[in-house]
């Protein structure tokens, strides 16, 4: 019983990050469906923030009632700005970008994640880089290696694999009509970078705010919260005059709100969990398992086509990610067994001999005699 309850505690960090990305992209999935169907995304995204905050909160007041510090302006304006990153920012352009290229397209592009998590981390000081290292040189090399892996998916489309289920569907017309224009392909790719960007800068600030405010449940409900006070603003002003927008049924538009909102809640949660412990290049290398999972449901469900250039692509960023995540392995090695060495080096001069003990202080004397005396005792 005590071998597999070590062995959750070693994995868990990897079990919630595999299980996250699966309900990522079922999120995708959902998300194309309603958009298609006429959903606004400023509207998915207020109504998910709204069920995250309704759903995080009671925790937040029962679990951390006696742990969670006192509130600041400063964590206050942190939890706004994080709410800012993600999820309106994030979100909606990564939505808006979803409309030009589709589901399997925009999932694909999401893995420039950890190159832009690496080089963002590194900006702030979370990462190390010696470029004479050779972990170091594998890091660099790895980002570069994604970045030429995302131009060729956005510039280089290729022949069309023609796949049986596919054939005589289109669940998607958005792309059908603008997806295959080469500048609706750059303008959507451009609308994903930027809302990868903005969940770098949503997990480094996290990172950052949980060093001074480390109630995880109290600062995930706050995001939610402001992301739902900032969500509506902007819906009401993007969807003003349509307040049909608004109502809500009982069909799969309640539905995605729904999911999306438990997910959201639990999603922040996590990362912030997996940040603090493992790093934010850590939580972003896993975002393949999210590109494979929606090409295939996204082909099934919503008969989305596939193209060789764009395979091809995702192998070479699947290339670069495995370099650039031994490279990052290699460094926490070599940081873990440093740390070791610093800590023994560190107990042998603070243990003194014998010898030492007998010509040292008063102090020394003390102590010693202290220890005649337990043996005595004894």
């Amino acid at each position: 019983m005590e071998f597999f309850s070590r062995l959750f505690r070693r994995v868990k960090l990897y079990l919630a990050v595999i299980l996250l990305q699966f309900g990522s992209a079922g999120m995708t999935i959902i998300a194309k469906f309603v958009l298609n169907r006429g959903m606004s995304h400023y509207v998915l995204v207020a109504y998910r923030m709204a069920v995250a905050t309704a759903v995080m909160a009671p925790f937040a007041v029962v679990l951390e009632r006696q742990s969670r510090p006192k509130m600041t302006f400063s964590i206050l304006l942190k939890a706004m700005l994080l709410s800012l990153f993600d999820p309106l920012l994030d979100q909606n352009l990564y939505y808006i970008g979803m409309t030009y290229t589709g589901a399997s397209f925009a999932s694909s592009m999401n893995n420039i994640l950890p190159a832009l998590a690496f080089a963002t981390a590194w900006i702030f000081g979370f990462e190390k880089v010696n470029i004479r290292r050779l972990q170091s040189q594998a890091k660099i090399l790895g980002t570069i290696v994604v970045v030429g892996g995302v131009m060729l998916m956005t510039l280089i489309q290729g022949r069309e694999l023609n796949l049986p289920w596919t054939k005589g569907r289109s669940d998607h017309p958005a792309q059908s009509a603008s997806a295959t224009n080469k500048q609706d392909l750059m303008k959507g790719s451009l609308l994903i970078i930027a809302s990868c960007f903005c969940w770098c800068c949503f997990i480094i600030l996290q990172a950052v705010t949980l060093r001074s405010y480390p109630a995880q449940l109290s600062l995930t409900t706050l995001i939610c919260s402001s992301g739902m006070v900032e969500a509506v603003i902007v819906g009401l002003a993007f969807e003003r005059g349509n307040a049909a927008v608004w109502s809500v049924h009982l069909d799969v538009q309640l539905l995605a709100s729904l999911y999306a909102g438990i997910l959201s809640g639990v999603a922040y949660y996590i990362m912030g969990v997996v940040t603090k412990e493992k790093g934010p290049v850590f939580l972003s290398a896993f975002n393949p398992l999210t590109t494979i999972v929606i090409t295939i449901l996204g082909s099934f469900v919503l008969a989305e086509k596939i193209y060789l250039g764009r395979i091809i692509g995702v192998v070479i960023i699947f290339i670069g990610l495995y370099v650039l995540l031994w490279g990052k392995r290699r460094d926490q090695l070599a940081s873990q067994s440093n740390t070791g060495s610093a800590a023994r080096s560190e107990q042998q001069i603070s243990t003194p001999t014998p010898g030492e003990c007998l010509g040292t202080s008063d102090h020394a004397a003390i102590t010693v005699s202290s220890v005649v005396r337990t043996d005595e005792t004894v």
